[in-house]
Formats: C-alpha cells, structure tokens, sequence
C-alpha cells in the first residue's frame, strides 16, 4: 500500500502549503527564483484571473505521514477544447520531491480527475495554459530562469518520464546578445530597411496611455499568427483585460513594439518584450515585506536583459519582413537602454521559420521545456 496521499486542496491552509513548497523544495538551489507569493494567491483566486472564466481546475497535496511532498493541478480549458475540437485537459504546477511513488501518486490523482470528466488525452506541465509558465526543464539546469519561465532539478524529466508520460513536444530557449549586429545575417538587415519603403509598414513603440487599445492589437495579431501553433487558444476578451493589467506592471516604452501600416494604421506585427524582473526576484524571497520592496526598488534599474515573451506577425504580412524589422529594433534599443542581451521564447521545435530567425541573429538554444502527454481512454 503507497504511504502517500493525495488530497484536493479545500482550505487556506492547504492553499498557502501548496505555494510555500517549492520554496522548501528548491531552498538550496542557486538557480530558483521565487515568485512573488501574493501574486500567486491572486493567479489562483477563481474571482482575479480570466482563465476560470472558461476553464475548469483542481489542485492537489500530495503528503506522507503528515508532510508536504509534492503538489499538481489537473484543469480543462473549455475554450482550448471548443478550438481545438478535441477532449483534452491538462496538468501543472508540478513541484514533488525525488521521489518516484510521489510523482506517480499526483499524476494518477490529475489523471483521475480528468478521466472522471471524460477527457482523452492530458498534456502538460501548464500553469495553467501554454501561455503562463510551461513544460519541464530538460536541459539549461544551470541557468537562471527568466520571467514566466520555470526551472526544475533534473530528476523531474526522469520522475515524469518513469511515470509513464510522454512527449508531446519541445519547447526552446534561445539566448541573444542585441549589441552585437555583426552576428546578423545581411539579408535580415536590408529586409528590415526595405520594409517602411517597399511595403509602407514602419515600427513604433506602444504608448501606455493607450496600452487598452495597444492590448486588443496584440490579441488580434496574436490569435492570427499563432493560430497554427501547438496548443494554441485564442485570447479572449476576459483575457486580454488580464493580460493587459499584467503588462502594466511591467511596461517599458523601448521594448513594447507594434508594426503597423502607415496608410491605414493597421497592426500588422507585435512584439512584446520586458526587462528580466526575475533579477529582482530572486533578492526578494516572494515578499514585498518587510525588505523586498526596498531589493524591487533599488534593482529595478540595473536590470541588464529581457525576455522576448512574444514576437508575431499577421501570415498576409510575413513576406514582408516585418519580423525582421521587429528583430532588428531590439539591437537598436540596445545602444540606448541597460538591457543588452535576453532569451527569446519559447519556440516551438517545430517552428522552423522562427528557428532560422534566431540562427541568423547569431543566437543559440540554452534552455529545453518538454510538453507531456498521457492517454487516459
């Protein structure tokens, strides 16, 4: 008989237990960077975050003799499915010590729960979608995550993989140093001087007065050009507006750009990309208090890199070379901003258009993120 339970979460305290693990867990890695526990109180409140909305979920502790060992959340995303046009639902936030019979434990307790709702199929690790932090870390151990990406030991590819999961797919990370324009291939740089005069599109940088309105052309260029990507869904209305209050908090007038037509003002291209605040994190021990607002406020202004969390360009336009343009903006803003180098992604493996973009940019894959999946039918 297994000495470990899983359980649903049902009360606050089983709530504060399964954001406090990975802190325990990962205490002594040099690498782990805590997120803020207030804001994951609020991102699993069913009343702040769109995602319930249209979804589904239940989280879960795993305990042996009375002690924390590992925690899961099994989800549908009903939007996801009408979609996709399948039955499928999800786990994630994966967090178990190295144990095998734990990790068995809390993926056959997701699995149950999905099963009992006649899906098919469950993929993941997602917290909660492909569109917040994904996949298990399988190679890049020792790198620092950044901002909305995970980071795990090693063992958890070998726990997921001993638990009978599957891969479903690849997720990269590529690393980019923005001051160095001599790693570009040519071709890239006079796509992106010919585009404002063989096809009329300039770049411009997102105002914040308007971002409302700088969201919504984000959601219309996002749900068009990554349509065909693995586990896609498109942005609701709901989740635009949380997404945009999201943006807020982490605004930069040099790294938020739109392409856009300049005889009719359509977007036809975004990228949205934000300055590390991982750096700051990692100082602040998921508290604001009594001294992480004073590490926030005091590191906010050295941060030295970004994530480009999203670069998209609408499929009419990208002929064009709209994303090179895109592309060729952050090695501008680098001349004049602290941030000099960053990771892109994720990336889907499969991606190869936006593969060999990063290749002709000089940048290089450092971190993998591997999607499972289980049959459950």
């Amino acid at each position: 008989m297994s000495s470990v339970g899983v359980r649903p979460v049902e009360s606050r305290g089983d709530l504060r237990a399964f954001i406090d693990l990975p802190f325990g867990l990962h205490a002594g890695s040099a690498q782990w960077v805590p997120p803020l526990k207030v804001e994951r109180r609020l991102f699993l409140n069913k009343r702040f975050n769109a995602y319930f909305k249209h979804s589904d979920a239940q989280l879960f502790l795993a305990r042996r003799e009375g002690r924390v060992v590992g925690r899961v959340s099994a989800q549908i995303d009903h939007a996801f499915n009408r979609y996709q046009g399948n039955d499928w639902g999800q786990f994630g936030f994966l967090e178990a010590e190295e144990d095998q019979e734990v990790f068995e434990a809390l993926l056959e307790a997701a699995s149950a729960w999905l099963r009992e709702r006649r899906r098919d199929r469950m993929v993941g690790p997602m917290d909660f979608s492909m569109n917040e932090e994904s996949g298990v870390l399988i190679e890049g151990f020792e790198r620092e995550p950044f901002i909305k990406q995970p980071w795990h030991p090693p063992y958890y590819q070998r726990m997921c993989e001993g638990a009978g999961l599957t891969k479903a797919v690849d997720l990269w990370m590529w690393e980019l140093h923005i001051t160095d324009r001599s790693k570009i291939v040519p071709a890239l740089v006079e796509m992106a001087e010919r585009l404002e005069p063989d096809h009329g599109i300039r770049i411009r940088k997102m105002s914040r007065r308007r971002l409302g309105r700088e969201v919504e052309l984000f959601g219309e260029t996002y749900n068009e050009s990554w349509k065909d990507n693995w586990g896609f869904v498109p942005y609701s209305e709901e989740d635009l507006k949380h997404y945009g209050q999201e943006l807020q908090l982490v605004y930069d007038p040099n790294w938020f750009m739109v392409a856009e037509r300049t005889d009719t003002g359509e977007s036809v291209g975004v990228a949205i990309t934000v300055p590390d605040i991982n750096q700051v994190l990692k100082k602040m021990g998921g508290r604001l208090l009594p001294f992480g607002w004073w590490h926030f406020l005091r590191r906010r202004r050295i941060m030295d890199r970004v994530r480009v969390g999203f670069l998209g360009v609408k499929p009419e336009y990208q002929h064009t070379g709209v994303a090179a343009g895109l592309y060729i903006e952050h090695f501008d803003m680098a001349k004049v901003t602290p941030q000099k180098w960053g990771e892109m992604g994720w990336i889907l493996e499969t991606n190869d258009a936006m593969n060999r973009g990063m290749e002709g940019m000089g940048g290089r894959v450092v971190k993998r993120y591997r999607v499972y999946e289980r049959e459950l039918s």
